[in-house]
């Protein structure tokens, strides 16, 4: 879905729902997270990018606390909800995601009357892409814009999570929505989660030869079962034992002592704490790589945060592995899932001239192993979250 196109053909819809046109059209991208896996709910840094996938959302204000919505992509007719009388927790389906959003403002002291709001989306879901965090930015900005409510992208960015937190009730990091709200084009954004600084790195991989692949296994995850809460839970517990305030605050050179004194607290809770720190420091290593031009030394630390992700996180599966062997012996420089896990997407730094056969080794690779077929595409960094019409 082209900007554009896709303006057009999510205005036309609502107004064939609705009976109007909408007042604006905008929107959001899904990202893909380079490197920092389950470190942004630990105050740490990630480095993700913005795709060019959207979710696109046609909206109008109403002024009597009735909210309606419709998705192009769910086979499902308009979902009438009252803006009064939004219980988080209550709706599993799509629908909490916009309705969170609306709930989240209204918490924080902003008057929304109400909205009408169409929604069409090419983020894939269940692929570790972050697709509910492009419906909830695309809608916290329409609702921004129309509402005169003057917040930042940053501000929008907790916003929405605090829609996912606690009215969905997946305890996410920032991560997704700042990426979807606050990355630019041609850019990595390079994020503190404790503080929420950032700095957009470039990123302009084809000026080097390089590209950088998304293998989309099609395994579905879902992060709402427990197995990310756990996680979660696990490294606050480690915090907590180590008299920090977050696992931010344990420097890499003092992982071998930390891990020490974790001895009471079992051994989920010392890998947890292990993958952390060490992804926190694969970070700065990938932005200090970058800031120097060393683009093709980035492949092994990615190789390496996955094997961290597979081992100590433990939150990798059979075709996310297999994406990383198949590639990296294919010849590429250096790949690792991404994203929360259990299924979903891993990504591949690849030359050039070995994108299309390393492509190739992967698909032979799943087809040989009774998967399915994985779907594989470019990731080229986009603009994050605005305004189309």
């Amino acid at each position: 879905m082209s900007d554009s196109v896709g303006a057009e053909r999510v205005a036309r819809d609502f107004r064939r729902l609705y009976g109007a046109g909408p007042e604006g059209v905008w929107a959001a991208p899904g990202r893909v997270n380079l490197i920092g896996e389950y470190t942004d709910f630990n105050d740490g840094f990630v480095m993700p990018l913005a795709l060019p996938h959207t979710a696109v959302a046609a909206v109008s204000r109403r002024t009597d606390s009735v909210l309606r919505v419709h998705s192009a992509d769910v086979s499902q007719g308009v979902v009438h909800l009252g803006a009064d009388a939004l219980v988080p927790r209550s709706d599993t389906g799509w629908a909490a995601y916009p309705a969170g959003v609306v709930w989240a403002l209204r918490e924080a002291g902003h008057t929304i009357t109400g909205a009408d709001i169409h929604l069409a989306s090419t983020v894939p879901t269940g692929a570790g892409l972050s697709s509910s965090a492009a419906l909830e930015v695309v809608t916290a900005l329409a609702l921004n814009d129309l509402y005169g409510l003057g917040l930042s992208g940053a501000e929008l960015a907790v916003i929405a999570q605090r829609a996912e937190n606690d009215f969905v009730g997946v305890p996410c990091g920032i991560m997704d929505q700042m990426a979807s709200a606050c990355c630019t084009e041609g850019h990595a954004l390079y994020l503190d989660t404790r503080d929420l600084t950032q700095r957009q790195v470039p990123f302009d991989l084809a000026a080097r030869g390089l590209r950088l692949l998304v293998v989309d296994t099609r395994v579905k995850h879902a992060l709402g079962d427990g197995a990310y809460a756990e996680r979660r839970a696990g490294c606050e517990a480690g915090a907590r034992a180590l008299g920090v305030r977050a696992l931010r605050d344990i420097a890499y050179e003092e992982l071998p002592a930390a891990l020490g004194r974790l001895s009471a607290e079992g051994e989920n809770v010392r890998r947890y704490v292990r993958h952390v720190v060490s992804d926190d420091h694969r970070v700065e290593q990938v932005i200090g790589l970058l800031d120097a031009g060393d683009v093709r030394a980035v492949g092994p630390v990615l190789t390496e945060g996955h094997a961290s992700l597979r081992d100590d996180l433990r939150v990798s599966c059979p075709e996310l592995d297999l994406v990383v062997t198949a590639a990296t012996a294919a010849g590429a420089l250096g790949a690792r899932m991404t994203g929360g896990g259990f299924g979903g997407s891993a990504i591949v730094l690849v030359e050039e001239s070995d994108a299309e056969a390393v492509s190739k080794s992967v698909t032979e690779a799943f087809a040989a192993a009774g998967h399915t077929a994985p779907r594989i595409f470019p990731a080229i960094p986009a603009r994050g979250a605005h305004r189309l019409i």
